[in-house]
């Protein structure tokens, strides 16, 4: 399989200059989308490639019966090559499905406890906590909600808390949740990955700061909400989803919502920086598929041959 099976985990690296530079001026619903998809192709890919070189090493360190294909000469010879990468690749993927596995069940931990908390309170799309502890998250699930505290409501003026109303709305009819506990899984698969996650915390924030000003109409009223929030809630348990994902870069989103809204173009023309960074991303993504695709047909050629 030789280098096609180790490019899948260096590739994310491609991905680098759009996480960093392109994605703050993009628009925040492309850049999420475009990050998102671009971290769950390359780190699936990258898992398969580490997965292909641990059957490698699992072959060369079985010292009993092992099946046909791989006590054949010719497949001793074909990955002798991939001998050592493949050793190492069997704790590394140890290490990959544990902390997948923790990511899960953080998720999942979280989600229980925030509707272990609503427990008794009835089915309404918001629902107001009367605790001292000023905080706020959107709760998606089968009936998707809103959760606030009186104390952060309290500290809010009646137009702000109408953008922070639309801010966790936009969450919810967006779906951010799945994007960000993609991007968290992407980032336990391969570490080169950890900066799209950062930047998607960052994006999707921005992404329902741009819903609520529109559903507003004020993009100075969202900016005061959102600091407001951020002040009012600094120290407060966040009882996010995804791995409780923080609220991105609180000044960087004040500083965005009393800038001129973002343009709603979608993909930026290739021949600037922006674009360049957009484009590279895309291919260092099907770059990635196709290398992990060709190294898993020729695994599957060289264990049953035609």
């Amino acid at each position: 399989m030789g280098l096609y099976v180790l490019l899948p985990l260096v590739l994310p690296l491609s991905a680098w200059p759009v996480a960093c530079r392109a994605a703050p001026r993009l628009h925040p619903r492309t850049a999420t989308r475009l990050l998102t998809w671009v971290a769950a192709v390359t780190g699936g890919c990258s898992t398969l490639c580490l997965a292909l070189l641990a059957v490698i090493g699992v072959a060369e360190l079985t010292g009993g019966p092992v099946p046909d294909g791989w006590a054949d000469p010719e497949f001793r010879s074909a990955v002798s090559r991939d001998r050592v990468t493949g050793r190492a690749a069997i704790p590394a993927l140890g290490l990959v499905a544990v902390a997948c596995g923790r990511t899960l069940w953080r998720h999942r931990r979280v989600a229980r406890r925030a509707r272990r908390a609503l427990t008794g309170v009835r089915g309404a799309p918001v629902v107001v906590l009367p605790d001292s502890t000023p905080y706020a998250y959107a709760l998606p699930g089968s009936r998707d909600r809103i959760v606030v505290t009186t104390a952060l409501l309290d500290g809010l003026a009646p137009d702000e808390r109408r953008a922070l109303f639309a801010h966790e709305r936009a969450h919810l009819a967006a779906r951010h949740h799945r994007h960000l506990l993609t991007v968290h899984l992407a980032a336990c698969a391969n570490p080169f990955l950890r900066p799209l996650r950062s930047a998607v915390v960052y994006t999707a924030e921005r992404w329902a700061d741009e819903d609520a000003a529109r559903a507003v109409g004020d993009r100075r009223v969202v900016a005061r909400a959102v600091g407001k929030a951020a002040l009012l809630s600094s120290g407060a348990p966040a009882p996010t989803l995804a791995a409780v994902a923080a609220g991105g870069p609180v000044p960087r989103r004040v500083a965005a919502l009393l800038a001129p809204a973002p343009a709603g173009r979608h993909w930026p023309p290739v021949f600037t920086a922006v674009g360049a960074a957009v484009w590279g991303a895309a291919a260092g993504a099907v770059v990635s598929a196709m290398s992990s695709a060709n190294s898993a047909v020729t695994l599957f050629l060289l264990l049953h041959p035609v």
